[in-house]
Protein backbone atom coordinates (compact mmCIF):
# COMPACT_ATOMS: atom_id res chain seq x y z
CA UNK A 1 0.00 0.00 0.00
CA UNK A 2 1.44 3.09 -1.06
CA UNK A 3 0.65 6.33 1.07
CA UNK A 4 0.58 9.96 -0.04
CA UNK A 5 3.50 12.06 2.27
CA UNK A 6 1.46 14.40 4.44
CA UNK A 7 4.23 17.19 3.34
CA UNK A 8 5.27 16.60 -0.65
CA UNK A 9 8.46 18.28 -1.02
CA UNK A 10 7.28 19.56 -4.29
CA UNK A 11 3.79 21.59 -3.31
CA UNK A 12 5.74 22.50 -0.04
CA UNK A 13 8.24 24.36 -2.54
CA UNK A 14 5.72 25.99 -4.55
CA UNK A 15 4.22 27.28 -1.30
CA UNK A 16 7.15 28.97 0.16
CA UNK A 17 7.51 30.45 -3.33
CA UNK A 18 4.34 31.86 -3.24
CA UNK A 19 4.23 32.85 0.45
CA UNK A 20 1.56 30.34 1.55
CA UNK A 21 1.25 28.12 4.60
CA UNK A 22 2.77 24.58 4.05
CA UNK A 23 1.02 23.69 6.80
CA UNK A 24 -2.27 23.70 5.23
CA UNK A 25 -1.07 21.29 2.62
CA UNK A 26 -0.32 19.15 5.85
CA UNK A 27 -3.49 19.07 7.41
CA UNK A 28 -5.42 18.16 4.46
CA UNK A 29 -3.49 15.82 3.48
CA UNK A 30 -3.70 14.20 6.71
CA UNK A 31 -8.02 14.62 6.86
CA UNK A 32 -8.08 12.80 3.25
CA UNK A 33 -6.08 10.07 4.65
CA UNK A 34 -8.09 9.73 7.91
CA UNK A 35 -11.32 9.69 5.70
CA UNK A 36 -9.78 6.97 3.60
CA UNK A 37 -9.21 4.98 6.68
CA UNK A 38 -12.61 5.38 8.15
CA UNK A 39 -14.26 4.05 4.70
CA UNK A 40 -12.29 1.09 4.47
CA UNK A 41 -12.81 0.25 8.65
CA UNK A 42 -16.78 0.72 7.54
CA UNK A 43 -16.07 -2.05 4.57
CA UNK A 44 -14.57 -4.18 6.78
CA UNK A 45 -17.28 -4.03 9.38
CA UNK A 46 -19.96 -4.64 7.18
CA UNK A 47 -18.30 -7.83 5.75
CA UNK A 48 -17.88 -9.51 8.78
CA UNK A 49 -21.59 -8.42 9.70
CA UNK A 50 -22.93 -10.24 6.48
CA UNK A 51 -20.78 -13.35 7.44
CA UNK A 52 -21.98 -13.29 10.76
CA UNK A 53 -25.51 -13.13 9.39
CA UNK A 54 -25.23 -15.73 6.92
CA UNK A 55 -23.15 -18.01 9.66
CA UNK A 56 -26.47 -17.62 12.14
CA UNK A 57 -28.95 -18.13 9.21
CA UNK A 58 -27.35 -21.44 8.19
CA UNK A 59 -27.30 -22.38 11.49
CA UNK A 60 -30.76 -21.51 12.10
CA UNK A 61 -31.87 -23.74 8.98
CA UNK A 62 -29.49 -26.84 10.68
CA UNK A 63 -31.41 -26.31 13.82
CA UNK A 64 -34.79 -26.32 12.17
CA UNK A 65 -34.34 -28.92 10.15
CA UNK A 66 -33.35 -31.80 13.04
CA UNK A 67 -36.12 -30.54 14.64
CA UNK A 68 -38.47 -30.99 12.03
CA UNK A 69 -36.67 -34.78 11.42
CA UNK A 70 -37.31 -35.50 15.06
CA UNK A 71 -40.73 -34.41 15.55
CA UNK A 72 -42.01 -36.53 12.34
CA UNK A 73 -39.36 -39.99 13.11
CA UNK A 74 -40.49 -42.25 15.58
CA UNK A 75 -39.37 -42.57 19.31
CA UNK A 76 -36.37 -45.32 19.60
CA UNK A 77 -34.19 -46.31 22.36
CA UNK A 78 -30.41 -45.31 21.80
CA UNK A 79 -28.04 -47.84 21.35
CA UNK A 80 -25.82 -48.11 24.94
CA UNK A 81 -22.11 -47.63 25.04
CA UNK A 82 -20.02 -47.13 27.33
CA UNK A 83 -18.11 -44.08 27.45
CA UNK A 84 -14.55 -44.51 25.14
CA UNK A 85 -15.08 -48.35 24.94
CA UNK A 86 -17.22 -48.40 21.75
CA UNK A 87 -18.65 -51.87 23.69
CA UNK A 88 -22.33 -52.49 22.65
CA UNK A 89 -24.13 -53.74 26.43
CA UNK A 90 -27.86 -54.50 25.17
CA UNK A 91 -28.80 -58.04 23.92
CA UNK A 92 -32.28 -59.23 23.41
CA UNK A 93 -34.39 -61.43 25.18
CA UNK A 94 -35.17 -64.66 23.83
CA UNK A 95 -39.09 -66.81 23.75
CA UNK A 96 -40.61 -69.46 23.78
CA UNK A 97 -43.61 -69.53 21.44
CA UNK A 98 -45.63 -67.91 23.63
CA UNK A 99 -43.48 -65.20 24.92
CA UNK A 100 -42.27 -66.65 28.03
CA UNK A 101 -38.80 -65.73 28.79
CA UNK A 102 -35.84 -68.24 27.91
CA UNK A 103 -32.77 -66.25 28.06
CA UNK A 104 -32.68 -62.54 29.24
CA UNK A 105 -29.75 -59.94 30.60
CA UNK A 106 -28.89 -59.31 33.92
CA UNK A 107 -27.14 -56.51 35.59
CA UNK A 108 -24.33 -57.97 37.39
CA UNK A 109 -20.84 -56.25 38.00
CA UNK A 110 -16.87 -57.30 37.50
CA UNK A 111 -14.63 -57.12 40.35
CA UNK A 112 -10.81 -55.80 39.84
CA UNK A 113 -8.05 -54.48 42.12
CA UNK A 114 -5.99 -51.32 41.65
CA UNK A 115 -2.94 -52.90 44.08
CA UNK A 116 -0.96 -49.16 44.56
CA UNK A 117 -4.55 -48.44 46.22
CA UNK A 118 -4.99 -50.74 48.42
CA UNK A 119 -4.31 -50.30 52.29
CA UNK A 120 -3.97 -53.58 53.39
CA UNK A 121 -2.94 -56.22 50.49
CA UNK A 122 -2.80 -59.45 52.60
CA UNK A 123 -5.89 -58.56 54.87
CA UNK A 124 -7.34 -58.26 51.45
CA UNK A 125 -6.12 -61.32 49.77
CA UNK A 126 -7.45 -63.31 52.54
CA UNK A 127 -10.96 -62.12 52.78
CA UNK A 128 -11.08 -62.47 48.94
CA UNK A 129 -10.10 -66.20 49.43
CA UNK A 130 -12.99 -66.84 52.03
CA UNK A 131 -15.62 -65.08 49.74
CA UNK A 132 -14.13 -66.58 46.42
CA UNK A 133 -12.48 -70.39 47.40
CA UNK A 134 -12.00 -70.97 44.02
CA UNK A 135 -9.01 -68.10 44.25
CA UNK A 136 -5.84 -68.76 44.90
CA UNK A 137 -4.34 -66.91 47.82
CA UNK A 138 -0.63 -66.95 46.76
CA UNK A 139 -1.60 -65.81 43.45
CA UNK A 140 -3.22 -62.75 44.68
CA UNK A 141 -0.96 -61.98 47.25
CA UNK A 142 2.19 -61.79 44.36
CA UNK A 143 -0.18 -59.76 42.50
CA UNK A 144 -1.27 -57.09 45.06
CA UNK A 145 2.72 -56.77 46.33
CA UNK A 146 4.00 -56.45 43.03
CA UNK A 147 4.41 -53.98 40.49
CA UNK A 148 0.88 -54.64 38.94
CA UNK A 149 -1.24 -51.99 38.69
CA UNK A 150 -4.39 -53.35 37.82
CA UNK A 151 -5.63 -56.97 38.43
CA UNK A 152 -8.82 -58.54 37.34
CA UNK A 153 -10.32 -60.92 39.75
CA UNK A 154 -13.78 -61.63 38.82
CA UNK A 155 -15.45 -61.23 35.22
CA UNK A 156 -18.56 -61.56 36.83
CA UNK A 157 -20.01 -61.61 40.69
CA UNK A 158 -23.45 -61.78 42.71
CA UNK A 159 -24.95 -59.45 44.24
CA UNK A 160 -24.51 -60.96 47.91
CA UNK A 161 -20.52 -61.54 46.67
CA UNK A 162 -20.21 -57.65 45.96
CA UNK A 163 -21.66 -57.04 49.12
CA UNK A 164 -19.05 -59.17 51.07
CA UNK A 165 -16.23 -57.84 49.34
CA UNK A 166 -17.70 -54.32 49.77
CA UNK A 167 -17.55 -54.75 53.21
CA UNK A 168 -14.04 -55.45 53.08
CA UNK A 169 -13.89 -51.81 52.78
CA UNK A 170 -10.14 -51.68 50.91
CA UNK A 171 -9.96 -48.71 48.13
CA UNK A 172 -7.89 -50.73 46.36
CA UNK A 173 -11.10 -53.15 45.38
CA UNK A 174 -13.14 -51.69 42.83
CA UNK A 175 -16.36 -52.29 41.18
CA UNK A 176 -17.21 -52.25 36.95
CA UNK A 177 -21.40 -52.52 35.56
CA UNK A 178 -21.79 -54.79 33.27
CA UNK A 179 -24.42 -57.40 32.10
CA UNK A 180 -24.61 -61.07 31.90
CA UNK A 181 -27.13 -63.60 30.42
CA UNK A 182 -29.72 -64.92 32.22
CA UNK A 183 -31.38 -68.23 31.86
CA UNK A 184 -33.75 -68.39 33.90
CA UNK A 185 -35.17 -72.15 33.35
CA UNK A 186 -31.86 -73.83 34.19
CA UNK A 187 -31.29 -77.13 32.30
CA UNK A 188 -34.52 -76.06 30.20
CA UNK A 189 -33.48 -76.13 26.67
CA UNK A 190 -30.23 -76.19 27.17
CA UNK A 191 -29.25 -77.61 24.03
CA UNK A 192 -31.22 -75.00 22.04
CA UNK A 193 -30.37 -72.04 23.36
CA UNK A 194 -26.68 -73.24 24.00
CA UNK A 195 -25.05 -70.19 25.92
CA UNK A 196 -23.51 -66.37 25.66
CA UNK A 197 -20.30 -65.51 26.83
CA UNK A 198 -18.24 -62.71 26.82
CA UNK A 199 -16.17 -61.01 23.67
CA UNK A 200 -15.09 -57.50 24.38
CA UNK A 201 -14.27 -56.72 27.86
CA UNK A 202 -13.30 -53.06 29.42
CA UNK A 203 -13.60 -52.46 33.13
CA UNK A 204 -17.00 -50.63 32.68
CA UNK A 205 -18.30 -52.77 30.15
CA UNK A 206 -18.35 -55.98 28.32
CA UNK A 207 -19.61 -57.38 25.37
CA UNK A 208 -22.08 -60.59 25.05
CA UNK A 209 -21.78 -62.79 22.61
CA UNK A 210 -23.13 -66.16 21.54
CA UNK A 211 -21.00 -69.12 22.23
CA UNK A 212 -23.36 -72.06 20.92
CA UNK A 213 -27.30 -72.74 20.11
CA UNK A 214 -29.21 -70.08 19.28
CA UNK A 215 -27.20 -67.62 21.00
CA UNK A 216 -24.14 -67.92 18.29
CA UNK A 217 -26.71 -68.41 15.24
CA UNK A 218 -28.94 -65.53 15.64
CA UNK A 219 -26.29 -63.30 17.38
CA UNK A 220 -25.92 -60.79 14.65
CA UNK A 221 -30.14 -60.52 15.03
CA UNK A 222 -29.68 -60.49 18.82
CA UNK A 223 -26.96 -57.81 18.93
CA UNK A 224 -28.65 -55.72 16.37
CA UNK A 225 -29.55 -52.22 17.68
CA UNK A 226 -31.85 -51.54 14.72
CA UNK A 227 -34.17 -54.33 15.71
CA UNK A 228 -34.98 -52.29 18.97
CA UNK A 229 -35.12 -55.17 21.57
CA UNK A 230 -37.67 -57.10 19.83
CA UNK A 231 -37.10 -60.46 21.12
CA UNK A 232 -36.45 -63.84 19.12
CA UNK A 233 -39.60 -66.00 19.18
CA UNK A 234 -38.66 -70.08 19.42
CA UNK A 235 -41.16 -72.32 17.82
CA UNK A 236 -40.54 -74.51 21.53
CA UNK A 237 -43.44 -74.63 23.90
CA UNK A 238 -41.62 -73.94 27.32
CA UNK A 239 -44.45 -76.70 29.08
CA UNK A 240 -43.70 -79.08 26.63
CA UNK A 241 -39.91 -79.15 27.13
CA UNK A 242 -40.27 -79.36 30.23
CA UNK A 243 -43.16 -82.15 29.96
CA UNK A 244 -40.86 -83.83 27.43
CA UNK A 245 -37.49 -83.73 29.43
CA UNK A 246 -38.80 -84.91 32.52
CA UNK A 247 -40.33 -87.93 30.70
CA UNK A 248 -36.91 -88.57 28.38
CA UNK A 249 -34.87 -88.29 31.55
CA UNK A 250 -36.82 -90.95 33.24
CA UNK A 251 -37.35 -93.00 30.35
CA UNK A 252 -33.23 -93.08 29.99
CA UNK A 253 -32.84 -93.88 33.95
CA UNK A 254 -35.02 -96.77 33.62
CA UNK A 255 -33.53 -98.63 30.36
CA UNK A 256 -30.18 -97.86 32.40
CA UNK A 257 -29.32 -95.92 28.73
CA UNK A 258 -26.01 -93.97 28.26
CA UNK A 259 -27.80 -90.92 26.72
CA UNK A 260 -31.31 -90.21 25.07
CA UNK A 261 -33.06 -87.53 23.05
CA UNK A 262 -36.43 -86.26 22.00
CA UNK A 263 -37.97 -84.34 18.98
CA UNK A 264 -41.12 -83.52 19.02
CA UNK A 265 -42.09 -81.67 15.21
CA UNK A 266 -45.58 -79.98 14.00
CA UNK A 267 -45.60 -81.51 10.50
CA UNK A 268 -47.46 -79.05 8.97
CA UNK A 269 -45.22 -76.48 9.63
CA UNK A 270 -42.17 -77.52 10.35
CA UNK A 271 -41.82 -75.81 13.77
CA UNK A 272 -40.05 -78.47 16.56
CA UNK A 273 -41.92 -78.17 19.93
CA UNK A 274 -39.36 -79.84 22.39
CA UNK A 275 -36.01 -80.99 21.38
CA UNK A 276 -34.17 -83.03 24.28
CA UNK A 277 -30.56 -83.74 24.23
CA UNK A 278 -29.30 -85.79 27.61
CA UNK A 279 -27.27 -85.55 29.19
CA UNK A 280 -27.39 -82.04 29.43
CA UNK A 281 -26.27 -79.05 31.18
CA UNK A 282 -26.70 -75.58 32.75
CA UNK A 283 -26.08 -72.91 30.31
CA UNK A 284 -25.62 -70.31 32.91
CA UNK A 285 -22.40 -72.26 34.06
CA UNK A 286 -21.87 -73.98 30.54
CA UNK A 287 -19.25 -76.43 30.69
CA UNK A 288 -16.18 -76.28 28.60
CA UNK A 289 -15.95 -78.34 25.74
CA UNK A 290 -13.53 -82.17 26.23
CA UNK A 291 -10.12 -81.87 25.55
CA UNK A 292 -9.35 -85.63 25.04
CA UNK A 293 -11.31 -88.57 24.02
CA UNK A 294 -12.11 -89.61 20.85
CA UNK A 295 -16.09 -89.89 21.66
CA UNK A 296 -17.91 -86.57 21.76
CA UNK A 297 -21.00 -87.98 23.22
CA UNK A 298 -19.68 -88.71 26.38
CA UNK A 299 -19.75 -84.67 27.09
CA UNK A 300 -23.11 -83.15 27.97
CA UNK A 301 -22.55 -80.50 25.45
CA UNK A 302 -22.86 -83.03 22.31
CA UNK A 303 -26.55 -82.63 20.74
CA UNK A 304 -27.76 -86.25 20.62
CA UNK A 305 -30.55 -84.52 18.25
CA UNK A 306 -28.58 -83.23 15.64
CA UNK A 307 -25.01 -83.81 16.08
CA UNK A 308 -25.77 -87.58 16.51
CA UNK A 309 -25.29 -89.48 13.65
CA UNK A 310 -26.57 -92.83 14.12
CA UNK A 311 -27.96 -96.09 11.77
CA UNK A 312 -31.85 -95.75 12.76
CA UNK A 313 -32.47 -99.07 11.85
CA UNK A 314 -35.98 -100.52 10.89
CA UNK A 315 -37.23 -97.29 11.29
CA UNK A 316 -36.29 -96.54 7.59
CA UNK A 317 -38.41 -99.33 6.69
CA UNK A 318 -41.34 -97.44 5.80
CA UNK A 319 -39.98 -95.01 3.11
CA UNK A 320 -38.69 -97.91 1.08
CA UNK A 321 -42.88 -99.12 1.32
CA UNK A 322 -43.54 -95.56 0.16
CA UNK A 323 -41.78 -95.03 -2.42
CA UNK A 324 -42.48 -98.79 -3.45
CA UNK A 325 -45.76 -98.04 -3.42
CA UNK A 326 -45.43 -94.60 -4.87
CA UNK A 327 -43.46 -96.01 -8.28
CA UNK A 328 -46.39 -98.50 -8.51
CA UNK A 329 -43.89 -100.92 -7.51
CA UNK A 330 -46.08 -102.66 -4.84
CA UNK A 331 -49.14 -102.09 -3.09
CA UNK A 332 -49.97 -102.32 0.70
CA UNK A 333 -51.25 -105.91 -0.24
CA UNK A 334 -48.86 -106.81 -3.14
CA UNK A 335 -47.23 -110.44 -2.02
CA UNK A 336 -43.43 -109.69 -1.33
CA UNK A 337 -40.93 -113.55 -1.55
CA UNK A 338 -39.64 -113.16 2.08
CA UNK A 339 -37.67 -116.79 2.12
CA UNK A 340 -34.44 -116.13 3.63
CA UNK A 341 -31.54 -116.07 4.41
CA UNK A 342 -31.48 -113.53 1.19
CA UNK A 343 -27.86 -113.72 -0.29
CA UNK A 344 -25.92 -111.23 -1.66
CA UNK A 345 -22.47 -111.86 -2.99
CA UNK A 346 -20.87 -113.64 0.30
CA UNK A 347 -22.98 -111.44 2.32
CA UNK A 348 -26.58 -113.03 3.85
CA UNK A 349 -29.60 -110.62 4.88
CA UNK A 350 -31.79 -112.41 7.86
CA UNK A 351 -34.89 -111.64 9.90
CA UNK A 352 -35.61 -111.26 13.07
CA UNK A 353 -37.34 -114.69 13.18
CA UNK A 354 -39.31 -116.42 10.88
CA UNK A 355 -41.95 -114.81 9.47
CA UNK A 356 -43.16 -117.08 6.22
CA UNK A 357 -42.25 -117.13 2.71
CA UNK A 358 -44.30 -114.66 1.74
CA UNK A 359 -45.71 -111.27 2.63
CA UNK A 360 -48.02 -108.71 1.55
CA UNK A 361 -46.11 -105.30 2.12
CA UNK A 362 -48.50 -104.15 4.89
CA UNK A 363 -46.74 -107.22 6.89
CA UNK A 364 -43.57 -106.82 6.23
CA UNK A 365 -43.91 -103.12 7.93
CA UNK A 366 -45.66 -104.70 10.82
CA UNK A 367 -43.48 -107.72 11.31
CA UNK A 368 -40.51 -105.89 10.55
CA UNK A 369 -38.96 -108.17 7.68
CA UNK A 370 -35.57 -107.05 6.45
CA UNK A 371 -36.01 -109.25 3.76
CA UNK A 372 -39.10 -108.23 2.54
CA UNK A 373 -37.41 -104.83 2.63
CA UNK A 374 -34.60 -105.83 0.95
CA UNK A 375 -36.58 -107.03 -2.25
CA UNK A 376 -38.64 -103.91 -2.30
CA UNK A 377 -35.48 -102.20 -2.75
CA UNK A 378 -34.05 -104.34 -5.80
CA UNK A 379 -37.03 -103.62 -7.75
CA UNK A 380 -36.47 -99.83 -6.84
CA UNK A 381 -33.06 -99.83 -7.88
CA UNK A 382 -29.85 -97.61 -6.30
CA UNK A 383 -30.39 -94.50 -8.28
CA UNK A 384 -33.93 -94.51 -7.77
CA UNK A 385 -33.28 -94.81 -3.88
CA UNK A 386 -31.17 -92.03 -3.33
CA UNK A 387 -32.78 -89.44 -5.28
CA UNK A 388 -36.06 -90.12 -2.80
CA UNK A 389 -33.97 -89.89 0.16
CA UNK A 390 -31.97 -86.94 -1.29
CA UNK A 391 -35.94 -85.36 -1.60
CA UNK A 392 -36.38 -86.33 2.13
CA UNK A 393 -33.34 -84.38 2.99
CA UNK A 394 -31.58 -87.38 3.81
CA UNK A 395 -28.06 -86.61 2.45
CA UNK A 396 -27.10 -83.35 3.63
CA UNK A 397 -26.86 -81.56 7.13
CA UNK A 398 -30.34 -80.44 8.47
CA UNK A 399 -31.74 -77.09 8.07
CA UNK A 400 -32.34 -76.66 11.50
CA UNK A 401 -31.24 -73.53 12.58
CA UNK A 402 -28.46 -73.82 15.31
CA UNK A 403 -25.14 -73.78 14.57
CA UNK A 404 -24.43 -77.98 15.76
CA UNK A 405 -26.72 -78.92 13.03
CA UNK A 406 -24.24 -78.31 10.20
CA UNK A 407 -22.31 -80.86 11.85
CA UNK A 408 -24.65 -83.46 11.89
CA UNK A 409 -23.81 -84.71 7.82
CA UNK A 410 -25.33 -87.74 6.97
CA UNK A 411 -22.46 -90.87 6.79
CA UNK A 412 -23.28 -91.93 3.08
CA UNK A 413 -21.74 -95.42 2.00
CA UNK A 414 -18.65 -94.72 -0.24
CA UNK A 415 -20.38 -96.91 -2.99
CA UNK A 416 -23.68 -96.44 -3.00
CA UNK A 417 -24.24 -100.46 -4.28
CA UNK A 418 -27.02 -102.39 -5.01
CA UNK A 419 -26.34 -103.81 -1.63
CA UNK A 420 -25.80 -101.01 0.17
CA UNK A 421 -29.41 -100.09 -1.42
CA UNK A 422 -30.34 -103.40 0.28
CA UNK A 423 -29.15 -102.35 3.69
CA UNK A 424 -30.12 -99.19 3.37
CA UNK A 425 -33.68 -99.64 2.89
CA UNK A 426 -33.62 -101.30 6.41
CA UNK A 427 -31.69 -98.89 8.13
CA UNK A 428 -28.33 -99.80 8.24
CA UNK A 429 -25.38 -98.29 5.99
CA UNK A 430 -26.92 -94.93 5.92
CA UNK A 431 -26.22 -93.02 9.30
CA UNK A 432 -28.35 -89.81 9.75
CA UNK A 433 -29.29 -88.03 12.71
CA UNK A 434 -33.01 -88.22 14.65
CA UNK A 435 -33.97 -84.54 13.44
CA UNK A 436 -33.23 -86.00 9.76
CA UNK A 437 -36.34 -88.59 10.88
CA UNK A 438 -38.45 -86.31 12.22
CA UNK A 439 -38.06 -84.42 8.78
CA UNK A 440 -38.98 -87.59 7.48
CA UNK A 441 -42.12 -88.96 8.86
CA UNK A 442 -43.39 -85.22 8.80
CA UNK A 443 -43.60 -85.61 5.14
CA UNK A 444 -45.61 -89.14 5.42
CA UNK A 445 -48.04 -87.65 8.80
CA UNK A 446 -48.62 -84.15 6.01
CA UNK A 447 -50.12 -85.85 3.19
CA UNK A 448 -46.04 -85.85 1.55
CA UNK A 449 -44.69 -82.71 1.74
CA UNK A 450 -41.21 -82.13 3.07
CA UNK A 451 -41.09 -79.37 5.49
CA UNK A 452 -37.78 -78.27 7.08
CA UNK A 453 -37.22 -78.42 10.37
CA UNK A 454 -37.56 -75.14 12.23
CA UNK A 455 -36.65 -73.64 15.99
CA UNK A 456 -37.88 -70.15 14.60
CA UNK A 457 -41.94 -69.65 15.25
CA UNK A 458 -43.84 -69.64 12.10
CA UNK A 459 -47.08 -68.05 10.73
CA UNK A 460 -48.44 -70.85 8.84
CA UNK A 461 -47.66 -74.12 7.33
CA UNK A 462 -44.96 -74.78 4.67
CA UNK A 463 -45.16 -75.13 1.04
CA UNK A 464 -42.60 -77.95 1.56
CA UNK A 465 -41.93 -79.91 -2.08
CA UNK A 466 -44.24 -82.70 -2.70
CA UNK A 467 -42.46 -86.04 -2.61
CA UNK A 468 -44.96 -88.42 -2.60
CA UNK A 469 -48.36 -88.46 -3.32
CA UNK A 470 -51.67 -87.83 -0.60
CA UNK A 471 -52.41 -91.74 -1.28
CA UNK A 472 -48.91 -93.27 -0.89
CA UNK A 473 -48.89 -91.18 2.22
CA UNK A 474 -52.45 -92.32 3.92
CA UNK A 475 -51.51 -95.90 2.85
CA UNK A 476 -48.05 -95.71 4.78
CA UNK A 477 -50.21 -94.01 7.55
CA UNK A 478 -51.98 -96.71 8.06
CA UNK A 479 -48.70 -99.32 7.65
CA UNK A 480 -47.58 -97.39 11.14
CA UNK A 481 -51.32 -97.61 12.59
CA UNK A 482 -50.79 -100.96 12.31
CA UNK A 483 -47.19 -101.28 13.84
CA UNK A 484 -48.70 -100.23 17.21
CA UNK A 485 -51.55 -101.90 16.79
CA UNK A 486 -50.73 -105.49 15.75
CA UNK A 487 -46.89 -105.24 15.25
CA UNK A 488 -43.63 -104.64 17.25
CA UNK A 489 -44.19 -101.64 18.98
CA UNK A 490 -47.74 -102.63 21.09
CA UNK A 491 -46.31 -100.39 23.91
CA UNK A 492 -46.63 -97.37 22.34
CA UNK A 493 -50.28 -97.19 22.53
CA UNK A 494 -51.96 -94.68 24.03
CA UNK A 495 -55.83 -94.49 25.16
CA UNK A 496 -57.74 -91.99 23.42
CA UNK A 497 -54.62 -91.15 20.78
CA UNK A 498 -53.78 -93.60 17.99
CA UNK A 499 -50.33 -93.84 17.49
CA UNK A 500 -48.54 -94.73 14.57
CA UNK A 501 -45.13 -95.57 14.34
CA UNK A 502 -41.95 -97.89 13.57
CA UNK A 503 -39.30 -99.10 15.89
CA UNK A 504 -36.10 -99.32 14.89
CA UNK A 505 -33.24 -101.62 16.56
CA UNK A 506 -29.22 -100.66 15.47
CA UNK A 507 -26.31 -102.41 16.40
CA UNK A 508 -24.52 -99.61 17.71
CA UNK A 509 -21.28 -99.52 15.54
CA UNK A 510 -17.35 -99.74 17.12
CA UNK A 511 -14.86 -96.82 17.56
CA UNK A 512 -12.28 -99.58 15.36
CA UNK A 513 -14.88 -100.69 13.23
CA UNK A 514 -17.47 -104.04 13.32
CA UNK A 515 -20.69 -103.54 15.83
CA UNK A 516 -20.68 -104.41 19.41
CA UNK A 517 -23.15 -107.20 19.95
CA UNK A 518 -24.16 -106.13 23.19
CA UNK A 519 -24.92 -102.73 22.74
CA UNK A 520 -27.34 -100.76 20.43
CA UNK A 521 -29.38 -97.78 19.30
CA UNK A 522 -32.81 -98.06 20.20
CA UNK A 523 -35.26 -95.48 18.18
CA UNK A 524 -38.91 -95.69 18.05
CA UNK A 525 -40.79 -93.17 15.17
CA UNK A 526 -44.10 -92.40 15.41
CA UNK A 527 -46.78 -89.78 14.32
CA UNK A 528 -50.24 -89.23 16.50
CA UNK A 529 -53.07 -88.80 16.11
CA UNK A 530 -52.71 -91.58 13.66
CA UNK A 531 -56.43 -90.73 11.89
CA UNK A 532 -55.23 -87.06 11.66
CA UNK A 533 -51.33 -86.73 12.60
CA UNK A 534 -50.48 -83.26 13.71
CA UNK A 535 -47.02 -84.38 15.37
CA UNK A 536 -44.03 -86.54 14.30
CA UNK A 537 -42.11 -87.49 17.51
CA UNK A 538 -38.69 -89.26 17.65
CA UNK A 539 -37.19 -90.54 20.47
CA UNK A 540 -33.88 -92.74 20.59
CA UNK A 541 -32.08 -94.37 23.54
CA UNK A 542 -28.50 -95.12 23.58
CA UNK A 543 -27.64 -98.49 24.98
CA UNK A 544 -30.57 -99.11 26.53
CA UNK A 545 -30.95 -101.90 28.69
CA UNK A 546 -34.06 -103.34 30.58
CA UNK A 547 -34.91 -107.16 32.30
CA UNK A 548 -38.21 -108.20 31.43
CA UNK A 549 -39.48 -111.58 31.54
CA UNK A 550 -36.21 -113.06 32.77
CA UNK A 551 -34.48 -111.97 29.80
CA UNK A 552 -32.21 -108.70 28.82
CA UNK A 553 -34.37 -106.31 26.70
CA UNK A 554 -32.59 -103.87 24.42
CA UNK A 555 -34.84 -103.66 21.48
CA UNK A 556 -37.22 -100.38 20.91
CA UNK A 557 -40.38 -102.39 21.33
CA UNK A 558 -39.53 -102.35 24.36
CA UNK A 559 -37.13 -99.63 25.25
CA UNK A 560 -38.00 -96.79 22.95
CA UNK A 561 -41.81 -97.28 22.22
CA UNK A 562 -43.01 -97.03 25.84
CA UNK A 563 -40.83 -94.16 26.68
CA UNK A 564 -42.47 -92.60 23.80
CA UNK A 565 -46.47 -93.74 24.65
CA UNK A 566 -45.51 -92.05 28.43
CA UNK A 567 -44.10 -88.87 26.80
CA UNK A 568 -47.63 -88.40 24.13
CA UNK A 569 -49.79 -89.34 26.91
CA UNK A 570 -47.75 -86.11 28.62
CA UNK A 571 -47.90 -83.70 26.34
CA UNK A 572 -50.99 -84.36 24.10
CA UNK A 573 -53.34 -82.54 26.42
CA UNK A 574 -50.35 -79.68 26.82
CA UNK A 575 -50.56 -79.41 23.08
CA UNK A 576 -54.55 -79.28 23.16
CA UNK A 577 -55.23 -82.60 21.54
CA UNK A 578 -58.66 -83.91 23.01
CA UNK A 579 -58.73 -87.45 23.29
CA UNK A 580 -60.55 -89.79 20.98
CA UNK A 581 -63.02 -91.90 23.56
CA UNK A 582 -64.61 -95.08 21.95
CA UNK A 583 -68.35 -95.37 22.56
CA UNK A 584 -68.83 -98.35 25.31
CA UNK A 585 -71.45 -100.99 23.72
CA UNK A 586 -74.38 -100.98 26.60
CA UNK A 587 -74.80 -103.96 28.10
CA UNK A 588 -77.04 -105.71 31.07
CA UNK A 589 -79.76 -103.28 30.06
CA UNK A 590 -83.11 -104.45 28.70
CA UNK A 591 -85.67 -102.43 26.75
CA UNK A 592 -89.13 -102.99 27.83
CA UNK A 593 -92.53 -101.00 27.49
CA UNK A 594 -95.00 -100.00 29.63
Amino acid sequence: MIRTPLRPLARILQARAKGENPDVIERENLRQRHEEMAVKSRQRAEGRLLVLGAFFLCAFFVIGGRMAMMATSEPAEPAVYTAGSMIANQRADITDRQGRILATNFETHSLYAQPPQMIDPIMVAEKLVEIFPDLDKGRLLKDFTGKRKFVWIKKKISPEQKQAVHDIGDPGLLFGPREMRLYPNGRLAAHVLGGAGFGKEGVTAAEVIGVAGVEKQFDAYLRDPANGGTPLQLSLDLTVQAASEQVLYGGMKLMNAKGATSILMDVETGEVISVVSLPDFDPNNRPAPPVSGNDPSVSPLFNRAVQGVYELGSTFKIFTAAQAMELGIAGPNTVIDTRGPLRWGKFSIRDFRFYGNEMPVTKIIVKSSNIGTARLAQQIGVERQRAFLEELGMLEATPFEIVEAQGGKPLLPPNWSELSAMTISYGHGLSTTPMHLAAGYAAIANGGRYVKPTVIKQSGPQAGVRVMSEETAAASRMMLRKVVSEGTASFAEVPGYQVGGKTGTADKPRPQGGYYEDKVIATFASIFPANDPKYALIVTLDEPEISAHGEQRRTAGWTAAPVAAEMIQRVAPLLGLRPHVEPAQVTGITLTSN
